[in-house]
């Protein structure tokens, strides 16, 4: 009887609390962190804040604090649930930083940029949006400072999430489903982390079903290049400038928020059902078209680098420490 009641919790053959436990016990860490983090990171941040100006950056240094923080979390939180609760090196979480890695956070780079420039130009193209000034920012301060502050904004951003919902989510979900089959494992993992992901930007500005619906997709687009490679690189890479370029480059409003530094300001004119309207292209049907042609890039990366295009077992069978 003891055995059996003992079986519902803990996995003798991977040494550690089955996965629905495990979610629990992360979820506890992920509160003391994060309490921990606001006693005794936050007053240092807001120090060092202070003291580099940031404040006068607006919404923007705002932001920036805010991220920073919870990369600090993520980060702390992955490495100590990693270790302790699902006996998991740090880097087995996406992040073997070799050669191979950083070719793809270059490429997903790249990626994002072209996809939000084809927006952009599409847009310009059928007379839907306006240009209505260049290389704007807050009053009084440098473009450029306030453009690569933006940029380590996004930097924080793409790390986070993709760290939080594809490295450590869906890694889990993966493993835990991993009794059905390994695609089919997978697909429910990807599935389920990228309607979290959606869900998490339920209550941005502007947000609608629509918008949380276009989310969900892009969340499946970001796990795309995890599940191809095991690796963050690439969906890190694209995450950071499809975020940077959406608005700090073309003026859109990404994920319902505009931040006060642009290369180009832009104003929506065209139809909302295609642009996404104020909460931008993630929105909208060319977001989703974006999204299916960022996709199909992804695999023709992948199979031309690698000569092959399967899922990788990585995700869903660890080398448990």
């Amino acid at each position: 009887m003891r055995t059996s009641i003992k079986n519902v919790f803990w996995n003798a053959a991977d040494r550690r609390l089955r996965l629905p436990w495990r979610f629990v016990v992360a979820a506890i860490v992920f509160g003391i962190v994060s309490l921990a983090a606001a006693f005794s990171l936050r007053p240092v941040l807001v120090s060092v804040f202070v003291g580099l100006q940031f404040a006068s950056f607006g919404r923007l240094g705002t932001l920036l604090f805010q991220t920073s923080l919870q990369l600090v979390v993520v980060v702390l939180f992955t490495y100590l649930v990693g270790r302790f609760i699902d006996r998991r090196r740090f880097a087995d979480f996406g992040l073997h930083l070799s050669r191979s890695w950083w070719l793809d956070f270059g490429f997903g780079l790249a990626l994002g940029a072209a996809l939000m420039t084809a927006i952009f130009l599409i847009e310009l193209a059928l007379g839907w949006i306006r240009v209505t000034g260049t290389f704007q920012t807050v009053s009084g301060l440098s473009f450029v400072l306030v453009f690569c502050t933006s940029v380590l904004l996004f930097l924080f951003v793409g790390i986070s999430e993709e760290l939080l919902v594809r490295g450590y989510l869906l890694t889990n979900l993966a493993e835990g489903f991993r009794w059905l089959s390994g695609d089919a494992a997978v697909a429910i993992a990807t599935l389920c982390s990228s309607v979290l992901f959606g869900i998490g930007h339920v209550f941005n500005p502007n947000a609608t079903l629509t918008s949380t619906f276009v989310i969900v997709l892009a969340g499946i687009m970001l796990a795309f290049g995890y599940l191809l490679t095991g690796e963050l690189g690439l969906s890190i890479g694209l995450h950071v400038s499809w975020n940077l370029f959406q608005t700090s480059v073309y003026g859109f409003s990404v994920s319902g928020l505009r931040l006060p530094v642009t290369v180009v300001a832009t104003e929506q004119v065209g139809p909302r059902v295609f642009t996404g309207g104020l909460f931008g292209p993630e929105a909208g049907l060319l977001g989703v078209g974006a999204i299916v042609v960022g996709t199909v890039t992804i695999a023709w990366w992948v199979h031309s680098r690698e000569a092959r295009l399967s899922l990788c077992s990585s995700v869903w069978t660890p080398e448990l420490r």
